[in-house]
């Protein structure tokens, strides 16, 4: 069989090591030794002896499920030895490798995998209140690596002491350690910036450290299917 289909570019690449790896931009490589997390639904092939297991209400998944969006973030286990693909509708992938005594705020939407040796606890942006919808986010912390996934080439925007950002709150990625938040409602300017709605709400990052903004904002939700 011949063609470009069967070129290098697509071909996946032998494991080197256990772990993640960023297999080509819209797709990321898991070999497993053990156990690692995942998105429900995100799985795209596997070989070797994995087993996958759906997280109930009472275990992380059903947390993240709850807690994090709006729309919901169901995770499963996977086990056993072998290699796993995952990714999301063709959305850009990404590694993130966070160390001791780092901290990592992400949006739940954006999670695609992660590993076992990553801990995490649900924060809320401070005067989102209970509604916020997007605005619950997983702090990761521990040691590992953690695969998100973003619409097109994310923005890292670095913030300092003097220089405040202010992000939509529908295109917030995560962010780094440090930085403290907090919701900037600008009603003068909500007919420009939200599409004529009458209110712009931005999500205000002071402190040191970065965001990771994507170059859109998010679709609407779809009501939940039953």
């Amino acid at each position: 069989m011949k063609g470009d289909l069967f070129s290098s570019e697509h071909m996946v690449q032998p494991a080197v090591t256990p772990g993640m790896a960023v297999e080509n931009a819209k797709c990321i490589r898991y070999t497993v030794n053990g156990e690692m997390f995942a998105r429900q639904g995100a799985m795209v092939a596997y070989r070797g002896g994995l087993q996958f297991e759906r997280k109930g209400q009472g275990g992380v998944g059903g947390l993240l499920k709850r807690a994090v969006t709006g729309e919901g973030l169901p995770l499963m286990t996977v086990r056993g030895q072998g290699e796993a693909w995952f990714a999301q509708e063709a959305q850009s992938c990404f590694v993130v490798e966070i160390e001791p005594g780092d901290e990592f705020t992400v949006n739940g939407r954006n999670v695609l995998c992660f590993d076992a040796t990553l801990s995490y606890r649900i924060a809320t942006v401070k005067g989102a209140g209970i509604t916020g919808g997007g605005l619950f986010n997983s702090v990761f912390t521990g040691h590992g690596a953690l695969g998100l996934v973003c619409e097109g080439n994310p923005l890292v925007i670095p913030v300092s002491p003097q220089h405040p950002v202010y992000v939509d709150t529908d295109a917030v990625v995560g962010w780094t350690a440090g930085l403290a938040t907090s919701l900037h409602r600008s009603q003068s300017v909500g007919s420009m910036l939200r599409g004529g709605s009458g209110e712009a709400v931005q999500l205000v990052l002071q402190g040191e450290g970065y965001v990771i903004v994507r170059p859109s904002e998010a679709p609407p939700q779809k009501p939940q299917q039953h």
